[in-house]
């Protein structure tokens, strides 16, 4: 439907190759799309990627599907106007293009018919940590922490809520007593946060905000594409200066800043945000 409705010439589906279930489940639909007649014999490529997670940014995403090294492009030109093999394309999430098929076949009250903390339609929050049943939730898009919990089983025996991650290590960490944010698009951002992937996860009186933060950098510090100096660098850097048992709050400030200030792409940019946020919330740790 949406490659109709911009007219493509051509699809691609971009899936890491760590999924291979998944990879199966594609390539057997995509068959019986082609055998129905739906869509001619090779219009939707099924690309796979090596699990970069700097393939969640569009461009390095497209990088990858032209078989190049995933590493953000610089804008403009946007891939809007220059995008896979130097072509205008169109670049959604699965899950936003599954919503358009939903709202097509079932109306658009499948979304506007929900409605919590004065926001409309429904998320997939994917919950981990320290809850009882652990997975993906579909919820109103305006539930908080608390909801969240509460339809993952509440927190696991013998733990106690202290901290939650709203959507990606990207998002940073939030301390317990801001339980009543609506997990949405642009409600966390005043907070220093933001939505992201809505991958959520919940930590507990047993683990440490610090320790959370530094796994995080350490994850960045992987995941940079080494691109730019600033990530690549910074991370690395950060890595180093909060394995101290006291941070050096100033000299890490300056650093964060230099990052959001510097680096080519979002996870750069955003890198900080455990960090910075720790060093708010939770400064009893460093």
């Amino acid at each position: 439907m949406a490659a109709w409705a911009v007219e493509a010439e051509k699809a691609f589906i971009y899936m890491r190759d760590e999924y291979p279930a998944v990879l199966k489940i594609l390539a057997d639909e995509i068959a019986a799309l082609e055998a129905a007649g739906l869509v001619p014999a090779g219009y939707i490529d099924l690309r796979r990627g090596a699990g970069a997670y700097i393939c969640g940014e569009e461009s390095a995403m497209i990088e990858s599907i032209e078989g190049k090294r995933g590493m953000p492009r610089h804008r403009p030109p946007f891939v809007a106007q220059v995008g896979v093999f130097g072509r205008p394309t169109l670049v959604h999430n699965v899950e936003t293009l599954h919503w358009v098929c939903r709202i097509a076949r079932e109306g658009p009250q499948i979304l506007s018919s929900v409605e919590i903390n004065g926001r409309t339609g429904l998320r997939s929050y994917s919950v981990s940590g320290r809850v009882q049943n652990p997975g993906v939730y579909l919820l109103p898009a305006g539930s908080t922490i608390a909801d969240i919990i509460a339809a993952s089983g509440g927190m696991a025996q013998g733990h106690a809520f202290k901290a939650y991650q709203p959507g990606g290590p990207s998002s940073g960490l939030l301390p317990a007593s801001m339980n009543d944010i609506p997990l949405d698009f642009d409600t966390l951002q005043p907070h220093g946060s933001f939505i992201g992937s809505a991958a959520v996860v919940v930590l507990s009186d047993q683990d440490r905000a610090r320790d959370a933060a530094l796994n995080m950098l350490r994850f960045f510090e992987d995941e940079s594409c080494g691109q730019c100096t600033p990530c690549r660098v910074g991370c690395e850097k950060a890595v180093k200066l909060m394995q101290s048992e006291s941070w050096d709050q100033p000299l890490l400030g300056e650093l964060c800043t230099a990052m959001q200030d510097a680096s080519i792409c979002g996870l750069g940019q955003a890198a900080p945000n455990p960090i910075l946020m720790t060093m708010k919330h939770f400064s009893d740790e460093i």
